[in-house]
């Protein structure tokens, strides 16, 4: 049963898509990253699925289970107040009726949003476009028939998959975009892309909100600044996995230093000033900044 509440957060969410503001996306991979993002004042929270594998010792690749995701999912969105879009991979089914019953499982707790991807693990092909825009309409229908409309980020990799110069990459990702949102996407998210011209081509020839992914462990280099994307008329910004590898950076920097040199210079000049590392503490666990 969907609540009236999940409804509005969802209309809410989908209008951020459409705001003379960019919406930017600190994803975060369990409930302390989101209180944490949202007591920063971020309007809505995003997981990240790399994160959330991370955290139960996956690689992110189709690896983790649908039902070991379920519940990281549920209490953050029981953790938080803004509205919560979670990344659910390639659809976690290999055929339409399975991602379909999938995002069901995914609605029921109590998200407003998805990022779903147009390939397996990064696969070197892509999954058949006329396919997944099915899957997209399909997911539209559900949507449509619980009386919310889910906020769809349908991703494609072509940037990722295919081969041959960028510009073959570049027309691939503006027709499957295009299909995408046709088939009912609200925003069609393309990366790995940084540059300003590839990124404004984008804007103009997908009839969708554009998302950009801001994360340097990804590709080979970063898009302009926020208000600059916004500039170019990009609507959604996400980190993806980037905060969550930087988490997991500073723990190894942290932990090789005590074991190696048997200091804490690391941990300490993260922890400075202490006020701040213990107000970070106090936002995470939902006492507020």
């Amino acid at each position: 049963m969907v609540s009236q509440s999940q409804k509005d957060k969802a209309e809410l969410f989908l209008q951020m898509h459409h705001g003379p503001d960019i919406l930017v996306l600190a994803n975060s991979w369990d409930v302390g990253s989101s209180r944490l993002v949202e007591a920063c004042g971020y309007k809505a929270v995003a997981t990240t699925s790399m994160g959330i594998a991370a955290s139960l010792g996956y690689p992110d690749a189709g690896v983790m289970r649908l039902a070991e995701l379920l519940p990281v999912v549920s209490a953050i969105v029981g953790a938080v107040q803004v509205p919560v879009t979670a990344d659910i991979e390639a659809g976690y089914g290999d055929t339409t009726d399975d991602v379909v019953s999938s995002v069901k499982a995914m609605i029921d707790t109590g998200i407003v949003g998805i990022n779903i991807e147009d390939s397996v693990s990064l696969s070197p092909k892509l999954t058949d476009e006329t396919e997944f825009s099915e899957r997209i309409a399909a997911i539209r229908e559900l949507s449509d028939a619980l009386g919310l409309h889910l906020v769809i980020n349908a991703r494609t990799d072509a940037f990722y998959t295919t081969s041959g110069p960028r510009d073959e990459k570049l027309a691939e990702s503006i027709r499957r975009g295009n299909s995408y949102a046709e088939a009912g996407a609200d925003c069609v998210f393309v990366q790995p892309v940084w540059e300003r011209q590839l990124i404004s081509t984008l804007v103009k020839e997908i009839d969708a909100p554009l998302n950009i992914l801001a994360n340097p462990g990804i590709g080979g280099g970063m898009p302009p600044s926020v208000s600059e994307l916004q500039e170019l008329g990009v609507a959604r910004v996400s980190l993806g996995s980037g905060v969550m590898k930087a988490t997991l950076a500073l723990v190894k920097k942290v932990a090789d230093e005590v074991l190696g040199q048997g200091t804490y210079k690391n941990m300490q000049e993260a922890m400075t000033p202490p006020s701040d590392a213990a107000r970070a503490y106090r936002m995470a666990i939902g006492l507020g900044a």
